[in-house]
């Protein structure tokens, strides 16, 4: 099947921009979080950290996404994307929306400025979820996984939409109550219903092809899926209808068993696994699942509204927030990068030269010493944060920010070594 699948990939030049943007929107992030640590230690709707969480999901968290999904969906859906020049178009129109969304909140421009950004982002996005489903449409079968992506782009446009209201109701006040109830509606059905059920569709493919496990029933997977929709349809029902979310625990509980059926799932598949011993990218991966314990845990207790202080309650819905962001989000795709583009490069290098002569692995392409190093220095930094974050100390938050820009700073090495890699034709026998 992967065979099959990597004869239909799109071409170099659509899959590596996202992911040398993202890079460097990772290592902009971090030193975005650096200079403005003092947010961190006020309400989360300042626009500094709007800035900084629309930098880290769209600018880092999604472009690398995008680059990933244009390459493995040929690969899940045994169908060629429907558009390489739609892939292309979507990433000018994306990458110019986040940089002056990014420069319109960080000044708070809620006028013209943040209006076209979003509006930019809408296209790209529309532009982006139409090149999904119409690859999907050409796929002779799609399965579990298929239908985690395919549902999460419509969850993608739906948060695409509340934001752009979101942006002209700043101007023109026209949602019928608090601009706070819809942010969180805006927040977490992007992060739920378009980056949680992406990361299930993509990862339950990857993570036992990776660990060469054998086949594991789609039982739990599926009722991941019903879960977690079931979750994001009432959360988003019940705000609309009673401008309110008050009962938005009940929806996060739903999604949460959701997520540990899918949990469930990767340890079955980390049980029958063939491959013992876990390379760096794997490393990455397995303890982002680990982490994702901290936002489940947190998430109850904001939700829950179980703090009376207003001062703890604001810093755990930081901490809750940054949890999803970088502590399980950031984390895989870390790892992931590692497992995807070394391969992606590799394949438009030396694909049609393997079996000719001596080609070097994908591993090979980039330096797992700095892999490693990028590793210690993120789960040194995490913690960290949190710990700066949770008693409101913005000389510990940014020590913490110091660490994530050297992680950053390797990362950014490694992922331009493997982008850059020039073949080695030395290393060939012609014959």
């Amino acid at each position: 099947m992967l065979a099959n699948g990597t004869k239909k990939v799109p071409p170099a030049n659509v899959v590596l921009p996202h992911y040398a943007f993202g890079a460097v929107s990772f290592f902009v992030l971090t030193v975005l979080m650096f200079f403005s640590v003092t947010s961190f230690t006020r309400h989360y709707f300042s626009p500094e950290l709007l800035s900084i969480t629309h930098v880290a999901v769209l600018g880092w968290i999604c472009m690398v996404i995008f680059g990933a999904l244009y390459q493995l969906l040929p690969v899940i859906l045994l169908s060629e994307l429907f558009s390489n020049t739609l892939a292309r178009i979507t990433f000018v129109f994306f990458a110019t929306g986040v940089v002056f969304l990014a420069y319109a909140f960080w000044n708070f421009l809620v006028g013209f400025t943040l209006q076209i950004a979003s509006l930019l982002l809408l296209i790209a996005i529309g532009l982006f979820c139409t090149n999904i489903y119409l690859t999907a449409k050409k796929a002779v079968e799609v399965k579990t996984e298929g239908e985690f992506i395919i549902t999460s782009a419509i969850w993608f446009l739906v948060t695409a939409v509340i934001g752009v209201l979101l942006v002209f109701n700043f101007t023109h006040p026209f949602l019928p109550t608090d601009h706070l109830v819809y942010l969180k509606l805006h927040s977490h059905i992007g992060f739920a219903g378009w980056l949680i059920l992406l990361v299930i569709g993509v990862s339950s493919k990857l993570i036992p092809m990776f660990l060469l496990s054998s086949e594991v029933s789609a039982k739990k997977l599926k009722l991941s899926y019903y879960f977690i929709n079931a979750a994001l349809l009432g959360f988003l029902v019940d705000t609309l209808v009673f401008c309110s979310t008050t009962r938005a625990i009940i929806y996060f509980v739903i999604a949460v068993i959701g997520i540990l059926f899918y949990l469930s799932f990767i340890y079955e598949v980390y049980k029958c696994r063939a491959r013992k011993n876990s390379d760096i990218g794997m490393k990455h991966s397995l303890l982002a699942f680990l982490f994702v314990f901290v936002p489940i845990i947190s998430g109850c207790f904001v939700h829950g509204n179980v703090l009376g202080n207003e001062i703890y309650a604001m810093r755990l819905t930081l901490l809750y927030g940054a949890s999803v962001v970088i502590g399980f989000l950031s984390l895989l795709i870390l790892g992931q990068t590692f497992k995807t583009l070394p391969f992606i490069v590799w394949l438009h290098k030396y694909g049609k030269l393997a079996g000719k002569g001596k080609t070097p692995l994908p591993k090979d392409l980039f330096s797992d010493q700095i892999a490693r190093l990028q590793f210690i220095g993120f789960v040194t930094a995490y913690p960290v944060l949190l710990i700066g974050i949770g008693l409101g100390k913005p000389v510990v938050i940014q020590a913490a920010c110091l660490l994530l820009i050297i992680t950053a700073l390797l990362y950014n090495i490694n992922v331009f070594k493997i982008i850059l890699h020039k073949t080695k034709f030395e290393n060939y026998k012609t014959n």
